[in-house]
């Protein structure tokens, strides 16, 4: 099973003079999670090599055991800064996509063409797509058969709530939520900050960073029922 890990490369959180990035936990967390299940991971970010970390996701009380085991693991640590730039990653070699949020996404890989057509690529495949925290926002021009790929889909992301209670309601380009809901998504939340997750059909979405664990094992699971129920070969 191969995955492709998409991470943002933009560090500059709009006109407040602050850094953003990708969230700590929403990397790690996912990274171990396919690690452990035996998948082949590849990560690529628009620029390729070290995605930028959100520095407040590493604050003393952002802390998560991933990070901690992030924190102690050499490959990992290698596989983050070597990441593949984006341009050159193709779905065929994939069995799906996993974006981990953070602000960062926002900015770059929302209206992002190679991320943009890479995403249209994996879906009109049947391969699935999953996006946690921010990341949905990475779907807002992303379309599926002549109409947003959101549309009568049910979702999740950042809840407009969350983005309040951070104070950048007024900094982000665009609410994830409220995006969502204008692309006809059927957008669904659980209350600030707690585990929530949504797979529908092949689309797969968390709600924050709490979310980055099951986000990932909903994809083993869509993926290990996706494999299950192709048709077997038979002898010709």
């Amino acid at each position: 099973m191969k995955i492709l890990m998409v991470f943002t490369s933009h560090d500059t959180l709009g006109d407040t003079g602050r850094k953003t990035g990708f969230w700590l936990e929403e990397g790690a967390a996912p990274y171990f999670v396919f690690r452990g299940a035996g998948v082949a991971l590849t990560l690529a970010s628009p620029k390729g090599g070290q995605p930028p970390v959100d520095p407040k996701s590493d604050l003393p009380e952002n802390q998560t055991p991933a990070m901690a085991r992030f924190k102690q693991d050499p490959q990992a640590q290698k596989d983050f800064a070597n990441t593949a730039k984006l341009g050159d990653m193709r779905s065929d070699t994939f069995d799906a996509v996993f974006y981990p949020g953070g602000h960062g996404p926002m900015w770059d890989l929302a209206d992002d063409p190679d991320s943009i057509a890479l995403i249209e690529s994996f879906y009109n495949s049947g391969k699935p797509v999953a996006a946690v925290c921010h990341a949905p926002g990475v779907l807002h021009r992303v379309m599926y058969q002549g109409a947003p790929i959101v549309k009568g889909k049910r979702v999740t992301g950042f809840a407009n709530s969350e983005e309040e209670e951070v104070q950048l309601t007024h900094v982000v380009p665009f609410l994830v939520e409220d995006e969502l809901r204008r692309l006809g998504g059927l957008f669904e939340k659980a209350p600030n900050w707690q585990s929530f997750v949504i797979t529908d059909g092949r689309l797969i979405t968390g709600q924050n960073p709490a979310s980055s664990t099951a986000g990932a094992q909903a994809l083993l699971k869509l993926l290990s029922g996706t494999r299950s129920s192709a048709p077997a070969s038979s002898a010709a």
